[in-house]
Parts: C-alpha cells; sequence; structure tokens
C-alpha cells in the first residue's frame, strides 16, 4: 500500500514538472514570435519603450530596424510609397512595366506622430491616413538643409528636417511631410513627431536621390493595419533577401548630431499660410551664414567664463598662470 501511494505521488509530482515546463516553454514560444504576429496581424502591437538622450524622451518601437535597397535601378514614375504606422517603415514599391506586378525597391525605418490614431485636427499630434483608392500625393521637394525648429523641450530652435522636405497633399490638413531627424535621430522608429513622417538623415537622401519625385503616391496605413496582399506577394519574391527587423531597439547615440543653438540675431523667415494653419513643425528657414561669435565666448554656454573660472581650469589643466595666454592662430 505504501509502495503505491509513494509511486502515485511520484507520477503527480512529475507530471506537474512536465507541465510547469511546457508553460515555460509556450511563454518562450510566444515572447519570440510576437514580433511575427505584431508584423503580419492587426491585433498585435509591436512593444514600446522609452529612451533619453540629452534633454529629450523618445518614445520609440523596441525593434532594431536598418534601412535596405533591393533594386539598384528604378524608373521613379512607376514607384509609389506606402507608410506603416504599425511597422514603423516606410515602403518603395515599383509596379512592373507591364502592370502585373509589384516589387519591393526598399524600406526605411520610420518616427511618426506621438499618437498612433488618424489625425481628425490640426495640432492633434496625429499622422493622416490614406488608401490605396485615395492617396496623398508628394505636393514638393524642398531643401530643408537650412530649416529650425522649436519643440518646446528645452533644446531652442535646433535642425530638424535633414537635407529635404517632402511636402505631402494631404486633403483637409497642411504641413505634413516626410522630413530627416537631424538631433532627433534617436526617435527613428518610433512615435514623437507633430504629424510628419521622420527618417534618419542618411535614409532620407537615399529616398530623395534614388526614389521619391514630386507627384508620387504615398499611402499612409492606419496604425493596426497589416500588410496587404501585394506587399507579402513581394516580400514573399525577394525570398532570404528580405530583411525583417529584429527585437531590441538600439539607441543610435553615438550618431547624434550635437544640438546647434539658433543665432539671436536672425530673423526667421515669414511663416507661410501652410505652416500656420497646423500644429506641424514650422519650418524657419534663416540666413546662410551665422553672425561670428564673441571672441573668448563658449559656443556651448553662451558666456564669457569669469577670470576665477578660468583660473581654476588652468589649474585643474597643469597651465601655470600669466598674465595673459598667447592666442593660437
Amino acid at each position: 500500500m505504501k509502495k503505491k501511494i509513494i509511486i502515485l505521488v511520484s507520477a503527480i509530482a512529475l507530471a506537474l514538472c512536465y507541465s510547469c515546463k511546457g508553460e515555460k516553454g509556450d511563454a518562450k514560444q510566444t515572447e519570440t514570435t510576437s514580433l511575427t504576429e505584431a508584423l503580419t496581424t492587426d491585433s498585435v502591437d509591436i512593444p514600446m519603450r522609452q529612451v533619453t538622450v540629452g534633454q529629450k524622451t523618445y518614445n520609440v518601437a523596441d525593434i532594431d530596424d536598418a534601412a535596405q535597397v533591393y533594386a539598384d535601378k528604378v524608373e521613379r514614375n512607376r514607384c509609389f510609397i506606402v507608410i506603416s504606422k504599425k511597422e514603423y517603415r516606410l515602403y518603395v514599391y515599383q509596379v512592373s512595366a507591364d502592370k502585373k506586378d509589384t516589387l519591393l525597391a526598399a524600406h526605411f525605418p520610420v518616427c511618426y506622430a506621438k499618437y498612433p490614431e488618424a489625425k481628425t485636427k490640426s495640432g492633434d499630434m496625429r499622422t493622416p491616413e490614406s488608401t490605396m483608392q485615395e492617396p496623398f500625393t508628394i505636393k514638393q521637394i524642398q531643401n530643408a538643409s537650412e530649416w529650425f525648429h522649436d519643440f518646446g523641450d528645452g533644446r531652442g530652435s535646433i535642425k530638424s528636417y535633414g537635407d529635404w522636405f517632402l511636402r505631402l497633399e494631404t486633403p483637409g490638413f497642411t504641413g505634413v511631410g516626410i522630413h530627416g531627424s537631424t538631433n532627433n535621430e534617436a526617435s527613428v522608429p518610433g512615435r514623437d513627431s507633430e504629424g510628419c513622417i521622420r527618417l534618419r538623415d542618411a535614409d532620407l537622401i537615399v529616398l530623395h536621390d534614388r526614389f521619391a519625385e514630386e507627384g508620387q503616391k504615398v499611402i499612409i496605413k492606419g496604425y493596426n493595419q497589416g500588410k496587404l496582399p501585394f506587399e507579402l506577394k513581394a516580400e514573399q519574391a525577394l525570398g532570404e533577401r528580405y530583411k525583417a527587423p529584429k527585437a531590441g531597439y538600439k539607441s543610435p547615440v553615438a550618431e547624434q548630431p550635437e544640438a546647434e543653438a539658433a543665432p539671436s540675431d536672425l530673423e526667421p523667415a515669414p511663416e507661410s499660410e501652410e505652416t500656420q494653419s497646423i500644429g506641424e513643425p514650422k519650418p524657419e528657414k534663416v540666413e546662410e551664414q551665422a553672425a561670428p561669435a564673441k571672441e573668448g565666448a563658449n559656443p556651448s554656454l553662451g558666456a564669457k567664463p569669469s577670470d576665477q573660472e578660468l583660473e581654476k581650469l588652468k589649474q585643474k589643466s597643469g597651465i601655470k598662470p600669466t598674465k595673459e595666454q598667447p592666442k593660437k592662430k
């Protein structure tokens, strides 16, 4: 009788042990497949996290994604753009010459507005959405290399748009475009803009130089909308060449450019009606040359250190105090 009880208890313990392993195994499987599910289904979202760089905290997608170019040469008039809020990506597709197929030419990680839902009014910190049947278009491509913007986060007016601003025709809204992420590189991929689509500066140059043109169609899908049938087919056609994002955000802190303070004596260009009517970034074009810094001023502090501070710095650095240090030519 005792032997039977011992055998029964052992069997129960063994069953519980396998049950625990099974639960852990299932959890592990769910962890590894959650990103795949998020990329392909409408009901699962890519995990988000917060990353702080300097004075700025970004809401980023917890994925590691890089730009990929699959087509060396394209005909721009046969290309169109699909932006997936769900995947934090901008895709460039090219319709085949016979118009029977759609090929994936390139994709780039992006950052869009702080809130994922479709835009309903100016200044709501949302990115507008469109469909294949009623797409947006690239209305104008502007040189934005000297555009500044103040995000109200303590950094002042800083370069924010990269080299180009691809202004979109978005019925009902103005001032929305595709641009770079100067001084906000860490926000890509993620949700941080005031309504525009941000690319990394280097990726924006590739998009501009090789794929984009005025009049090109742009589709911005809903934040919970998965891949369209032609997108899945285009990915499958690439086979192993297709690069999907991986789990785990990698902050490009090392590549983050230093914030540039706007010269105090420069007047921003007058705002157009488009930028006045919306809560999106207002491009502020400045003059080509900034005013020269005052002699002895520290550009990072904006003020000349006192004599006592200079003496302390000299003592720390081992420089013997002298009446006057010769100026370097």
